[in-house]
């Protein structure tokens, strides 16, 4: 069970960086999971999905999205957020490599 129980994607993503400290955003591109604040690169297997929560578009159910808090293997830890839908921004096969915690 998820610790918390989010409304909105924004107030999950705010909540886990000032309360939980997951400061950095992730985002992965066609070769690896990049921080984009440090501007560190990582592989998959540098990196934990500690855990997801989804969320349904407003006007149109099919407009998900989720958030995943991640920590890396250096002790960086973020959050990444990725859309469902038409089009993702986000390499989705880099994602489903990383490792997820076991609850």
């Amino acid at each position: 069970m998820d610790k918390y129980s989010f409304d909105t994607l924004s107030e999950a993503v705010n909540t886990l960086t000032q309360e939980e400290g997951y400061k950095e955003d992730f985002e992965a591109d066609e070769t690896c999971i990049k921080a984009l604040y440090s501007k560190k690169e990582y592989q998959p297997s540098e990196l934990k999905i500690i855990d997801s929560y989804r969320f349904e578009g407003m006007t149109n159910p099919s407009d998900e999205s989720i958030v995943f808090t991640i920590e890396a293997k250096d002790g960086t830890k973020g959050t990444m957020v990725m859309s469902y839908g038409s089009s993702t921004a986000q390499n989705e096969n880099l994602i489903k490599q990383i490792e997820r915690k076991k609850k």
